[in-house]
């Protein structure tokens, strides 16, 4: 729990990973630009105090993630989100096993989403299946833009990837998770487009779709999508650490997303361990949109809870201590409000 200013806010970071991506688990020349890529968010994103050494970066294990959320990082409930990405890593890059023994070992801080390909086919239908049972799950992280043989990426409304919605709502795996943002070397950046969004979130309204990265450098189209399609979610990994290096551009994208959607369907994430949550969750809360960019309305501190933890609690039914609730006005309060405006 983070505390500021006599405010208290439950802090549930929606997409974390334990991945492994030393050069022994690399499988090919591609598992080092990844890693690399995403070294270069870190390092050229995040306050140099908090920059980490490469080496360490490349695998940091459990222990450590532990600490850098819940002892130092204000965390109370996180959610792994992996990417296997078996086109570049020889044991997967996010580490499913390790991942969940410690989802197991504190159930009360962590849950563990699971990931799958459509381009499997009726054998990755049958895994989901056995993933499901196995995993307990409720949510899931797909990857569009895997390599699988001689494809680049697939897509949300592909056949095959409907099989697998169909299967996933049928086994309430109910939190879909997608990467619709920046590329990340070699993957090409096409293969995160939003378009794919809009057909999925209307054939399928029993399911939430969290759009990790809110489709960044695509937010236009995704806040059109995500206006029109209520189940449509804007998760914030990688738009969080714009915060420091580009705090007017941050401005804009939480302005832009509260504008089109609303206060209830975003999502804090640290992306961790590309960044850590720490000094995220220390900016959000001291953050104000600029004076000057008068077309978006304040940040009130009841946004900044929803945002940094009470609405994936609510998607994920983690409990949340009422003292740490938004209070809302009652039913009569509100109308007497609309009656007097």
């Amino acid at each position: 729990m983070y505390s500021k200013d006599g405010e208290k806010y439950f802090i549930l970071d929606a997409h974390i990973a334990l991945w492994d991506a030393r050069p022994e688990n690399q499988r090919n020349i591609h598992g080092k630009q990844f890693i690399d890529c995403f070294y270069d968010y870190h390092r050229n994103l995040s306050p140099e105090s908090e920059v980490w050494p490469y080496e360490e970066y490349l695998y940091y294990g459990g222990e450590k993630l532990m600490k850098d959320l819940f002892t130092d990082g204000y965390v109370d409930h996180a959610v792994f989100q992996p990417a296997a990405l078996p086109a570049f890593y020889n044991n997967n890059f996010g580490q499913t096993d390790e991942a969940f023994a410690l989802a197991q070992k504190h159930p009360d801080k962590l849950t563990y989403n699971h990931c799958w390909d459509p381009r499997f086919g009726e054998d990755g239908l049958k895994q989901l299946r056995e993933d499901a049972k196995r995993f307990n799950l409720k949510g899931a992280k797909l990857y569009t833009a895997e390599w699988f043989g001689d494809s680049r990426g697939w897509k949300l409304d592909d056949k095959w990837s409907y099989r697998y919605l169909e299967a996933a709502q049928e086994l309430g795996i109910k939190n879909i998770h997608i990467h619709k943002g920046p590329t990340i070397r070699p993957l090409d950046r096409d293969a995160f487009d939003v378009a794919d969004v809009d057909k999925v979130a209307t054939d399928f309204t029993d399911l939430n779709f969290v759009i990790e990265h809110c489709g960044l450098p695509r937010l236009e189209d995704f806040c059109w999508i995500a206006t029109q399609e209520p189940n449509v979610h804007a998760g914030l990994a990688v738009a969080m650490p714009f915060i420091h290096t580009r705090p007017r551009y941050f401005a804009q994208i939480i302005g832009e997303l509260l504008y089109w959607l609303d206060e209830n369907r975003i999502q804090f994430s640290s992306d961790y361990a590309i960044w850590t949550p720490k000094w995220l969750v220390e900016k959000f809360v001291d953050f104000q949109i600029p004076e000057d960019m008068t077309e978006y309305a304040p940040l009130t501190t009841e946004i900044k809870k929803k945002i940094l933890g009470l609405n994936a609690a609510a998607m994920y039914d983690v409990p949340v201590p009422e003292e740490l609730q938004v209070k809302n006005p009652p039913a009569d309060a509100e109308a007497e409000a609309a009656a007097v405006a």
